[in-house]
């Protein structure tokens, strides 16, 4: 069980503003603020814009438009708020089993307890009320499946229906999660979790850009000075990055993923549990680009011709923050594990 560090201010509702997705229209209409229209960016001294800072990017909106909201790319004000607090009140760990549904009583429910609502960062669905962080296709969902990704799927969700998620005979069987070796919704690409601890550090100088995420404290270290990307046969965990400047704009290129490190559609505020994953071709494309003091615009476009019958894109508005990374001190002192497999051991006994 992960160690959930208490980030000082990082859990306080509040606190978390303009995090919600931007439409794909241009970003400085999109700035309420007069002051964000005409800001340019501070500059490093080799003259590329500073996009150095620690940045949040939770939100309430969700990965792709709810059914119930089709058609609809924003909503109003009012709209937002109810919105807001229905969603709230459904994902609340202190009374919701995360489906709207009361939790009972029993050991699940206590042991779910044990990290209470406190301990999450749920952010806000402000920043143009967008209905979807999927941008492009303008419905706001996933494209269709290819035949190859829907068969993928489908094996995963009948192996998952058999109640197991895999061998238990060790630790190298178990999700890589559960291992503490990454977390999939911190990326590449980012797509916000609503838990917790979803900061990254962005540290730059003329030949590299670096990405620490405060989540599993993965670091991505990106090369700016044009060189080609490794060998196919050398994938990443989180894939080969290899950086460039459009303009004011960071681009990453990042190819050769793992096969473990499918991209994996959260399904954020839905009720079900979704299979639609990433095959080890998958090509991904960010943008970052500061549109103000305390606003980064996030864009990732994926590409997987064997999954997707075509590219999507995604937008998320990061807001900086005032306090540093802290450690994520997730192993606990390597206990867990051994919890976890004697607990398998015990359910093997117990069948016939």
């Amino acid at each position: 069980m992960p160690h959930r560090l208490f980030r000082s201010g990082g859990f306080v509702l509040a606190a978390i503003l303009l995090a919600g997705a931007l439409a794909a229209t241009p970003v400085a209409a999109q700035i309420s603020s007069a002051a964000a229209k005409n800001w340019t960016p501070p500059r490093t001294p080799d003259g590329k814009p500073d996009l150095q800072g620690v940045w949040n990017f939770s939100t309430l909106t969700p990965l792709e438009r709810p059914d119930e909201l089709v058609g609809k790319a924003f909503l109003t004000e009012a709209e937002a708020a109810e919105y807001q607090r229905r969603t709230l009140e459904r994902m609340n760990a202190d009374r919701r089993d995360g489906r709207g549904t009361e939790r009972a009583a029993g050991e699940d429910t206590e042991v779910a307890r044990a990290y209470n609502e406190f301990w999450y960062e749920r952010g806000s669905l402000t920043g143009g009320r967008r209905t979807s962080l999927i941008v492009d296709p303008p419905d706001g969902k996933l494209p269709p499946m290819t035949p190859l990704g829907k068969k993928r799927a489908d094996a995963l969700r009948a192996y998952e229906s058999q109640g197991v998620r895999g061998p238990l005979d060790g630790p190298k069987t178990r999700p890589l999660r559960e291992r503490c070796i990454w977390w999939d919704s911190t990326g590449p690409p980012l797509t916000p979790m609503s838990a917790y601890n979803q900061n990254f550090q962005l540290l730059q100088n003329e030949g590299h850009v670096v990405i620490f995420i405060e989540m599993i404290h993965d670091a991505r270290v990106i090369p700016l000075d044009g060189r080609p990307h490794r060998p196919q046969s050398l994938p990443q965990l989180l894939g080969d990055s290899r950086g460039r400047w459009d303009g004011d704009t960071l681009v990453i290129d990042t190819v050769n993923f793992r096969d473990k490190a499918e991209f994996i559609d959260s399904a954020s505020f839905t009720d079900q549990t979704d299979y639609r994953r990433s095959g080890r071709g998958v090509h991904l494309i960010e943008r970052l680009k500061r549109v103000g003091p305390d606003t980064l615009l996030y864009e990732s476009t994926v590409e997987d011709p064997a999954t997707w019958t075509r590219p999507w894109t995604a937008q998320i508005v990061l807001t900086r923050s005032p306090h540093p990374i802290y450690e994520y001190a997730c192993h606990e002192g390597n206990y867990g594990m051994a919890g976890i497999l004697t607990g398998a051991r015990a359910d093997e006994k117990k069948k016939p």
